[in-house]
């Protein structure tokens, strides 16, 4: 019986102690979150005034020169082994020229056989006619040797053409900037001769963000610089905007030079497209810092009788590190340029400099 009392004895000992240090555990906890939540905590921040302010608009980005037109030459033909090439690198070609020629021994023996196969089943043809006429033949024979007839006459077209695509053309004029094959190589059906650049007219490659690419239009006008050419400028337009995106959130945008460039730059030549050279004037702008998020979801805070609110912005842009604000601020507005991180609604601050 004393051994029982003992043991529920200890047990509520045990319980009292645990209790104990809960209590106590709590009471710290309670202590720091008082500390942590503590609203007299003022917090320092630099500040930025919202105000009205002019801007050149113009944006500036880098490029690189493609050709106008790029083409591959092809075997269109049967495979078969290149008898003559008649261009090199740098050669110049017009659409339609003839640049290689295969041998075609085997296509000539096979239209000659594929001829004498149509010769034979015309004739036929003609005699199985008069044997119907005669009743001597039946329709369902003369139908068979006309259908092959039909056939015979597709071999030697085909064989005619396969001579023909022996003879390997330009399918646009330009530059002849890579060569496949030499004389004596083979070259499958389909296989590449040779690569074209038409650089007729300069096309320019520009890849513009998701918040640039809605500031330009097809057709707009551009200027056009280059390290290669210091001093001089060149005028383009706007050729094509892609409507799609890339893996990195950027559209490609092509630019057309005029005609007068046509000698002056290389495919592959590195160089600057300044856009929208419009003033902007009597504009909202803030710092770009002043954003607690992306610029996707643009918030920022502002501070009223030293206390910081969260306040929703909708933007047009950026200019030299500055949002062009289009509403949720109004001018004299203060907003948080520095130490967001630690601040939170109805923040106490203390403006530093």
């Amino acid at each position: 019986m004393k051994r029982k009392i003992i043991f529920i004895v200890l047990i509520l000992l045990v319980v009292v102690a645990i209790v104990f240090k809960l209590s106590k555990n709590k009471k710290i906890i309670d202590a720091k979150n008082t500390l942590v939540n503590n609203k007299d905590l003022t917090v320092p921040v630099k500040v930025d005034t919202v105000q009205l302010q002019d801007f050149n608009s113009e944006m500036l980005k880098t490029g690189n020169v493609l050709p106008f037109k790029e083409a591959k030459i092809l075997a269109l033909g049967k495979s078969g082994t290149i008898k003559k090439m008649f261009i090199q690198l740098g050669s110049h070609v017009s659409a339609g020229q003839k640049v290689a020629v295969l041998d075609n021994k085997l296509m000539v023996l096979d239209l000659q056989k594929a001829e004498y196969h149509e010769k034979k089943l015309k004739e036929d043809l003609q005699t199985y006619t008069e044997l119907l006429a005669g009743k001597a033949a039946t329709q369902e024979k003369v139908n068979t040797i006309r259908q092959d007839y039909e056939d015979a006459l597709n071999e030697v077209y085909q064989a005619r053409k396969n001579i023909n695509d022996a003879n390997i053309t330009a399918p646009t004029s330009g530059i002849i900037s890579e060569k496949s094959v030499e004389d004596g190589m083979y070259v499958a059906s389909g296989g590449e001769i040779a690569t074209i650049v038409n650089l007729s007219r300069i096309k320019l490659n520009v890849r513009l963000t998701e918040s640039e690419v809605y500031k330009i239009a097809k057709g707009d006008l551009v200027i056009v610089t280059a390290d290669v050419y210091p001093g001089k400028r060149f005028n383009g337009v706007v050729d094509f905007i892609n409507p799609q995106a890339d893996e990195m959130h950027n559209y490609n945008a092509e630019i057309l030079l005029d005609g007068s460039t046509t000698d002056l730059f290389r495919s592959g030549t590195f160089v600057y497209v300044h856009f929208n050279n419009k003033p902007m004037l009597n504009v909202m702008a803030i710092p770009r810092t002043s954003l607690t998020e992306s610029i996707q979801n643009p918030f920022v805070y502002i501070v009223r009788n030293g206390k910081v609110h969260l306040q929703k912005i909708t933007t047009n842009g950026e200019v030299n590190g500055k949002l062009i604000v289009t509403s949720g601020l109004q001018v004299g507005d203060i907003v948080v340029t520095s130490g967001q991180i630690n601040l939170r609604e109805g923040a106490l601050v203390k403006i530093s400099k």
